[in-house]
């Protein structure tokens, strides 16, 4: 390590609070410092490469370094990077890139709201939402059900919207405004019933739910295509459509939060209804919208909710609800940018032709004795890890079996994340075979050494 390296984690751990810090190795576990990317690669500040199995956070989605965006950022900065878009302002980026998402967007989804991310997206839809019904004189109609192990953000609301529940502890979010019903993670709830069942299941819990909190009190359900942060969990086959269907039944609105799963890491632009058969009233997108190369998130809303929301009320006509940075014009035009490259670059195509060979060298990893499922879609794969496969049992927390194969595969070059008892691969979508076969390698001998070091044997 050289000292420009110890001299930069001296002031990472004195001066800067991280993200999800983890306060009892705080002060043990020194950052890496990521100095530069290519690709679907990472370098540290010492020269080290690794390849980034995490698309920087489910992000980076064009790969890392990219000029063009570079350039595009230059140029925009030059000609205008930023100016307020409040009441009669705008710029020709924010505009074009609302217009080329609701070209993509299915169905009648052609309002876009900026802000600068996810979380911030997810606030505002509820937000919308709330206003959506007191303008059609339903005022009552104010709760959201949410996911257990449904992840929406961190900002005071998106946080409450979350269903991760030891994120919650110490924190006071909002008092019974989200509702939780159960995860569609057929591996450990589904118990004696089969996927057919256990959707049926879900579908009648969901109605179930609505009818105990009161039709004429609930405002939205809102859920993730694929699970993400909870551990990459694929509900069972029908479950968008069918819970899609409840929700019209009773004039319940569907919030899709697609800010992991759009933009081709499931192959298409957007998945909703693509993949999963089904148009939500609100579509939520982040991450893969500017491949992270700069803060943005879309709130998507359909006609139908936009001809309600924009009648101007007698006593104020206005909407009063926006962000400084909202249709930011540098971010929006590195947007547009980052799509025009996705679709030329032919990346979900991309995801399509290499993902049954990924899938196919990933299931493999299921021959060794600790791991219990390889599950995902395409380019969002996640790996869980059991003490006993009969039982499903996770291993003792003190062992803390994910971050040592989390470590043992940095050691070898590959970042991936591990999350409880999951290990989630989530790469660029530039990820080639080479790389496929490379992370498949690092992780089976990464799983190998952590049974070692716990002495467990093949």
């Amino acid at each position: 390590m050289s000292k420009n390296t110890e001299v930069i984690q001296q002031k990472d751990m004195q001066y800067y609070m991280h993200n999800y810090a983890n306060f009892k190795t705080y002060k043990e576990d020194r950052s890496v410092i990521y100095a530069k990317g290519e690709k679907h690669f990472i370098y540290d500040n010492d020269g080290n490469r690794y390849l980034d199995g995490l698309a920087g956070l489910w992000c980076v989605n064009i790969g890392h370094g990219n000029k063009e965006i570079a350039q595009c950022m230059a140029e925009q900065a030059q000609k205008l990077a930023y100016y307020n878009t409040f009441g009669d302002s705008s710029t020709a980026p924010a505009a074009e890139l609302a217009a080329k998402l609701a070209a993509l967007a299915p169905g009648t989804l052609n309002h876009t709201f900026y802000g600068t991310g996810g979380s911030m997206a997810n606030d505002s839809a509820i937000k919308i939402i709330h206003y959506y019904f007191n303008m059609l004189g339903k005022p009552n109609k104010k709760k959201v059900i949410s996911r257990n192990l449904g992840y929406h953000g961190s900002t005071f609301l998106a946080h409450t919207l979350t269903g991760i529940q030891p994120t919650h502890d110490h924190f006071d979010l909002v008092k019974d405004l989200v509702h939780y019903v159960t995860a569609p993670y057929t591996y450990h709830e589904a118990g004696d019933k089969n996927e057919e069942e256990f959707c049926d299941f879900l579908v009648q819990e969901l109605e179930d739910k609505i009818l105990e909190l009161g039709a004429d009190n609930v405002a939205c359900f809102i859920a993730e295509p694929i699970l993400g942060a909870g551990g990459v969990i694929v509900p069972p086959e029908g479950y968008h459509k069918r819970t899609w269907e409840v929700c019209k039944k009773y004039d319940v609105l569907y919030i899709s939060d697609e800010v992991v799963t759009a933009f081709g890491r499931l192959g298409h632009m957007v998945t909703s209804y693509n993949k999963f058969d089904f148009e939500p009233d609100v579509l939520v997108m982040a991450k893969g919208l500017s491949s992270g190369y700069i803060p943005i998130g879309a709130t998507m809303i359909s006609d139908e909710i936009f001809d309600v929301i924009s009648r101007p009320k007698s006593d104020n006509p206005y909407f009063s609800h926006g962000f400084t940075y909202g249709g930011h014009a540098l971010a929006c035009a590195v947007a547009l940018k980052n799509i025009e490259i996705i679709e030329r670059e032919k990346l979900c195509e991309n995801v399509l032709e290499q993902s049954p060979y990924f899938w196919e060298e990933m299931k493999k990893l299921e021959d060794l004795p600790i791991v219990g499922e390889v599950r995902g879609s395409h380019y969002m794969m996640g790996i869980e890890f059991v003490a006993d496969k009969k039982t499903k049992a996770h291993f003792d927390p003190e062992i803390d079996i994910t971050k040592r194969i989390y470590k043992n595969c940095k050691e070898r070059g590959l970042i991936l994340r591990p999350i409880d008892s999951v290990c989630i691969i989530s790469p660029p979508l530039t990820y080639d075979r080479e790389a496929i076969e490379r992370t498949a390698h690092i992780v089976k001998e990464s799983v190998l050494a952590a049974m070692e070091e716990v002495e467990i044997k093949v």
